[in-house]
């Protein structure tokens, strides 16, 4: 990670960590990068936080001050930013977003036009403009940029997805957390438009309310609402809407994990699983790396954060990939997460086999998981702490291969995150207990 790149992009508080002053800087570096390298065009989206259209006026006046184009498509997902980046002929795409963080954080991501977020060097590049923001002139007269509205941007996502899934979804009945994020102004025509006219909540943004006690991380409102009715689903999306959580019929949760087993499953059966291999993270459990291999299917397991799971599909050339918070890569339509179009490939698991998501994950068994987010002044400070690593060390001997730890830092936040896997519950709070304690216990 860089000084202002996490592994999500740049993120803060809006207008304390990060601030228009940075947004302006990015735009005028990037504007200035692709009027050299590119054709000078740049799209930019956005997701329904208060402070999402300042940074989106702050970014397009430095592109076009640089000399560039900026075409704002408005509110819109990340997945879908992504896609019109690499589709409609554009140098970059940058979505601004904190994806599941509260409404008073925002974030820059920038994509390249395949995709693919944007390489680490160039990062590396617009952070120090930031830091000594010279080198560039200001373009004046004729040379000087326009800002564009691109709204259709918006139409040729929501095609694709519906030319991908073209099979008719009549025949569920499906109940959607829209998190009043993103996927608030596309999930549901997407839906309907595919023969399915679901059931919505948390659907209404107002800048304030986005992942506010909704969405993949605050599941609480699904789980309850799902079980008043006969539904066949539930999905959640996340503020950008490029992660997904499941819901069944009964409110049980069904993360990311259930989600690969289902998926990989399916695209095994219909011969699309390149090298019989899927790519997870750490995080993943222990019950879905041995469903996986009762059907033959391996597991690349590589470090958590979804750049990383990209980055072994595409050295590798594996089809599927993602993470437990519901972060899921089908590489054969593209290159990014899609919430929506998850959600859309469970469904056409679901059709295939002619089985509701319980009967498609009937053999996997879950081992219990805790995972606890400790806040710290210094996560460095706690990772290069010996007694702390001796600790995670001696209970990683003692859970052998029965469970797991992980002890990670958050790309996006202050955290430490704690996370451990046994054959019970409370070996799982004991262990955690015991680093968190030991943490806490050192004032760090």
């Amino acid at each position: 990670m860089g000084k202002y790149f996490g592994t999500d992009g740049i993120r803060g508080v809006a207008n304390e960590g990060l601030t228009l002053d940075t947004a302006f800087k990015v735009g005028r570096f990037l504007g200035d990068y692709v009027k050299k390298n590119g054709t000078g065009k740049i799209v930019i989206g956005k997701d329904t936080r208060l402070s999402s259209s300042s940074l989106e006026n702050m970014l397009s006046a430095g592109i076009s001050a640089s000399g560039a184009d900026a075409f704002q498509i408005g509110y819109c997902s990340t997945p879908c930013l992504a896609y019109v980046a690499e589709h409609d002929e554009f140098d970059l795409g940058i979505m601004i977003s904190a994806s599941h963080n509260p409404y008073y954080d925002n974030g820059i991501k920038v994509f390249s036009n395949n995709g693919v977020k944007l390489k680490e060097d160039v990062e590396k590049l617009v952070e120090e403009y930031i830091d000594n923001p010279i080198g560039i002139e200001m373009c004046t007269r004729d040379e000087i940029g326009q800002i564009w509205h691109y709204e259709e941007g918006l139409n040729h996502y929501k095609e694709w997805l519906k030319k991908l899934y073209p099979n008719e979804l009549d025949e569920y009945k499906i109940l959607m957390d829209c998190a009043n994020g993103s996927n608030s102004h596309i999930a549901y025509p997407v839906m309907l438009d595919l023969g399915c006219d679901p059931d919505v909540i948390h659907c209404n943004p107002n800048g304030r309310n986005i992942n506010n006690n909704c969405g993949s991380t605050h599941l609480e409102s699904l789980m309850e609402e799902i079980k008043k009715d006969e539904y066949d689903i539930g999905f959640a999306f996340d503020g950008d809407a490029d992660r997904l959580q499941i819901v069944n019929k009964d409110g049980m949760n069904m993360n990311g994990d259930f989600i690969m087993y289902v998926l990989a499953k399916y695209l095994k059966a219909t011969g699309e699983l390149k090298n019989d291999t899927v790519v997870v993270t750490g995080y993943s459990n222990i019950g879905l790396h041995k469903a996986l291999n009762r059907l033959g299917i391996k597991t690349d397991v590589v470090e958590n954060g979804d750049k990383y799971v990209l980055e072994s599909m595409l050295k590798n050339d594996y089809t599927l990939g993602g993470e437990q918070s519901g972060h899921i890569i089908v590489k054969k339509d593209c290159n990014f997460g899609d919430g929506l179009k998850t959600a859309l490939c469970v469904l056409a698991a679901m059709k295939y086999f002619n089985q509701s998501i319980d009967e498609l994950c009937a053999d996997l068994k879950i081992y219990p998981q805790l995972l606890i987010n400790q806040k710290v002044k210094d996560k460095k400070i706690v990772l290069e702490d010996k007694e702390i690593s001796d600790k995670i060390s001696e209970i990683r001997n003692i859970l052998g291969n029965n469970g797991q730890i992980l002890v990670r830092p958050s790309g996006t936040e202050p955290l430490i995150r704690v996370m451990v896997e046994a054959e019970s519950d409370e070996l799982c709070q004991k262990y955690v207990g015991e680093v968190i304690s030991l943490i806490e216990s050192k004032g760090y």
